[in-house]
């Protein structure tokens, strides 16, 4: 009994050092977008795994005027048009961490994780959508009468482009947050992510409120959104963690 207490001990101290390790060190490594040519962004987004290699984001079907540095230093993004930009390289296991926020009333974006970031009819790709919807889309997006619930805008979860997930908390085939906690237009919203071996679950301003599992898409490139309303990130970290036993039918084609 001893030795198992000492086993999941380790274990959890591993994971705290983990997430220590992301939110301690991410400021030391730059962004890097790619729209044919690389443009630096400055600290803004860093891949925790190697700190000497910036992490590298390509632009998929989005404009150059689509993101840009404001004078805070911020990250924006237009909304217009309506695309993604992608990771240069795909992730398995790993920590997200992303602070954003809407400027606008009943602004949409996400971030998709597991994507094979290649557009659909949508002009949006497959994966997992972590969304971050702005809190007066629900009064703006009422049809005939009905009001969409409110758990709709506090980090769902879902997947999208043929990617199956169960969800922890079923709203259909999405899975809704628990406890509303995500803040209006305006105001920094927070997320941590959790993605292992299928099983994404998702804190928002400090707690867990959401989760699924049983993804059918388990690695593939982290996709930022653009959605046709303006949104603002900062302090977006990633840590990879081990991998999985992922067949190959789980793993998004890699793009040349």
């Amino acid at each position: 009994m001893k030795i198992l207490q000492k086993y999941y001990l380790a274990q959890f101290q591993l994971m705290i050092g983990l997430l220590f390790t992301c939110y301690s060190y991410g400021q030391n490594s730059n962004f890097e977008f790619q729209f044919g040519e690389i443009e630096n962004f400055g600290k803004l987004l860093s891949d925790q795994t190697n700190m000497e290699e910036p992490l590298k984001w390509i632009n998929v079907n989005t404009e150059n005027g689509t993101w840009s540095v404001n004078e805070e230093g911020i990250l924006v993004c237009s909304g217009e048009p309506i695309g993604v930009v992608r990771s240069e390289k795909q992730y398995e296991n790993f920590i997200l961490h992303v602070e954003w926020k809407h400027v606008e009333p009943g602004g949409n974006s996400g971030v998709f994780v597991w994507s094979n970031a290649t557009p659909g009819d949508n002009r949006l790709p497959d994966g997992v959508e972590v969304q971050m919807l702005e809190l007066d889309w629900v009064k703006l997006n009422t049809r005939d009468g009905v009001v969409p619930p409110i758990a709709y805008v506090h980090g769902e979860l879902f997947g999208v482009g043929g990617v199956e997930t169960i969800p922890d908390n079923p709203r259909g085939t999405r899975s809704k947050s628990i406890e509303n906690r995500a803040k209006g237009k305006g105001e920094w919203n927070t997320y941590d992510v959790i993605c292992v071996d299928g099983v994404i679950k998702l804190a928002v301003n400090g707690k867990f409120v959401n989760g699924l599992n049983k993804s059918s898409q388990k690695k593939g490139y982290l996709c930022l959104e653009s959605e046709g309303a303006e949104i603002h990130f900062r302090n977006l970290k990633i840590i990879e963690l081990p991998s999985g036993i992922t067949s190959p039918d789980q793993i998004a084609p890699v793009i040349p």
